[in-house]
């Protein structure tokens, strides 16, 4: 063989070996599951992501972090997802409104969460409670109702913005108990918990998570939950169906949703592995300290609590003709 056909054999041999050790350590690369959420650092769903990540990936047996895609109502995140690869490595943790509530908000939605995003898990519940100042003449939520039939000018109740879920909860409420208290919208749920402690509103329906500090230090007093059992947090705290106004039943929960066209059994391995988790009595005692009920469930069960919820809220928003700010 001379010397040339050596070299180019030598050549030839080099650059297969070279490809292999690219493709090898493609294949070596470690694998990451990221948890999208559409709110900044800090409030609650990053709260809970966060609470979740670590033990996530310990399931998962690689890492798993989290990143803040906030803005648009949650469609800046639903967008990434639903655009990522179908391999359930790309999630996203979304609260109730931006997959329930919006569709029936935004005719013109970049997303459709029924056909866009596949369902993996339930992880908190976090249903609503009524509080108004901890010295309002309201021991419960039947006296609250009594004084605004009563009323000669409606009482108020703060939201944290037009089409929130603690407006709708209050829709529901006026539905069922037949009455009609004010709206007074904010923006955020910070400066309308601020006006109720100050006494500027009557009530505020909110997350129980967002509330018990408040609750906790005396300055709210919870009067009425829209939930259909009591909470284990204020277990003399009546439901409203207890108090003789059923169909008041508001629940805040959160889930992870990967992008459309996810295998089933991608789906389910992630979800078999976020109950692992949420199981875990560490994650689940620091979830339940903030107030959220640990809620983990099957893709299948997810998709049905979607529809569900979504009917119910798009029904509510028609009936009272509910547009966004």
């Amino acid at each position: 063989m001379t010397s040339m056909h050596l070299a180019r054999r030598a050549m030839t041999l080099g650059l297969a070996a070279a490809a292999l050790a690219v493709s090898g350590a493609a294949l070596a690369q470690p694998k990451t599951t990221r948890i999208i959420v559409a709110f900044p650092p800090g409030g609650p769903v990053d709260f809970v992501a966060r609470t979740l990540s670590e033990q996530l990936g310990k399931e998962l047996g690689h890492t798993v972090i989290v990143e803040n895609k906030a803005g648009a109502n949650g469609a800046i995140a639903a967008d990434f997802v639903s655009r990522a690869a179908p391999d359930a490595q790309t999630l996203w943790l979304t609260s109730v409104g931006a997959v329930a509530i919006n569709p029936a908000l935004y005719p013109k939605l970049s997303y459709k969460p029924a056909t866009d995003l596949t369902p993996v898990s339930l992880v908190v519940n976090n249903v609503e409670v009524l509080v108004v100042n901890a010295k309002a003449p309201y021991p419960s939520g039947a006296e609250f109702v009594e004084a605004a039939r009563r009323a000669t000018a409606p009482l108020t109740m703060a939201s944290s913005g037009t089409g929130s879920v603690p407006h709708l909860a209050m829709e529901l409420l006026n539905e069922h108990a037949q009455i009609k208290l004010m709206h007074v919208p904010y923006k955020g749920a910070a400066p309308a918990i601020t006006d109720v402690i100050a006494g500027h509103v009557d009530g505020f329906f909110g997350d129980i998570p967002g509330l018990v500090g408040h609750i906790a230090a005396g300055k709210l007093k919870p009067i009425g939950l829209a939930a259909a059992k009591r909470h284990p947090r204020f277990p003399d705290v009546k439901t409203f169906a207890e108090m003789g106004i059923p169909g008041v039943d508001s629940d805040n929960w959160y889930a992870l949703f990967a992008a459309k066209g996810t295998p089933a059994a991608d789906a389910e391995r992630v979800s078999q592995a976020v109950r692992r988790a949420l199981a875990t009595p560490a994650i689940k005692a620091k979830l339940e300290a903030s107030g959220a009920e640990v809620a983990g469930s099957t893709p299948a069960e997810l998709a049905k609590v979607l529809a569900s919820d979504s009917d119910k809220w798009a029904r509510v928003v028609r009936a009272n003709n509910v547009t966004p700010d």
